[in-house]
């Protein structure tokens, strides 16, 4: 218990931490590659959804799973403290919300995480939408 006490947050802000880089890293990669692309290149709609939707899923996945990494590191917490408080034999109400106030940190660390990448997720899949259209629109001009 003495290794999860004292290497608990490490783990958990290091993943959050990791979680929120490439996070970061990949809108960044996409964004630019947006902003690169030759729509005229494509001929198929799919192909062309395939490459604007790349790494999206990593995204996604990292917004809706941060959360409960922290959640993980609340709940690891919360039974430390309750582990030290039976180990003690005498509980101290400073000793508790101490305990829990750090712990719930980490809720605190991975909501934190999760909320730019949803903005992140959501903001990159108007973009595809847009290129979409645009790619779309000219495909029609040129058939006429």
């Amino acid at each position: 218990m003495i290794i999860i006490k004292e290497y608990l947050d490490f783990v958990i802000f290091g993943l959050l931490a990791l979680m929120s880089f490439v996070s970061i890293w990949l809108t960044l990669e996409r964004l630019l590659h947006y902003k690169s692309m030759n729509l005229e290149q494509f001929r198929h709609k799919e192909s062309l959804k395939i490459d604007l939707t790349q790494h999206l899923t990593t995204i996604a996945n990292i917004a809706s799973n941060a959360p409960y990494v922290g959640l993980l590191g609340t709940v690891a917490g919360i039974i430390i403290t309750f582990y030290d408080m039976g180990q003690a034999g005498n509980i101290e109400v400073k000793n508790i919300m101490l305990g829990l106030a750090l712990s719930l940190k980490a809720t605190a660390a991975g909501i934190a995480v999760a909320l730019p990448a949803v903005v992140f997720y959501n903001s990159l899949l108007r973009k595809v939408e847009v290129l979409l259209g645009k790619w779309q629109i000219a495909r029609d001009t040129q058939d006429r």
